[in-house]
């Protein structure tokens, strides 16, 4: 079951909307996300909604280069990165739960992800 859920970065400068179900994050822990501590979801791209902040977004890509991390050039937050699902090819948003309002990160059930395999 998906909710719409709303977030965004520390400042605020930053704000999206999506439609995901939280039941499971993951954590992975490839040299980026292992040192950003971010608990991931994910979306179709059609399930998130950039609601401001675009002229505030920067993005890096590394390794293959096939994700677009977007942070917040005035705060530095990651709050969603945008990709290619591995199996469907289908677009889709990464969104870091911990940048969610009113979630609550002890609720969720956390799966580590081998990200360094990859």
């Amino acid at each position: 079951m998906t909710d719409i859920h709303h977030g965004g970065c520390q400042c605020g400068k930053v704000r999206f909307r999506v439609e995901l179900a939280l039941g499971e994050v993951y954590a992975c822990n490839c040299s980026r996300c292992g040192r950003l501590g971010s608990l991931l979801a994910f979306a179709p791209i059609d399930k998130f909604s950039l609601l401001s902040g675009e002229d505030a977004l920067q993005s890096y890509e590394f390794n293959k280069h096939v994700i677009k991390h977007k942070f917040c050039k005035i705060c530095g937050i990651e709050s969603f990165a945008i990709g290619r699902a591995p199996k469907t090819r289908g677009e889709m948003a990464a969104v870091n739960v911990r940048c969610l309002d009113d979630i609550d990160i002890g609720a969720l059930t956390v799966k580590q992800v081998d990200g360094k395999s990859f």
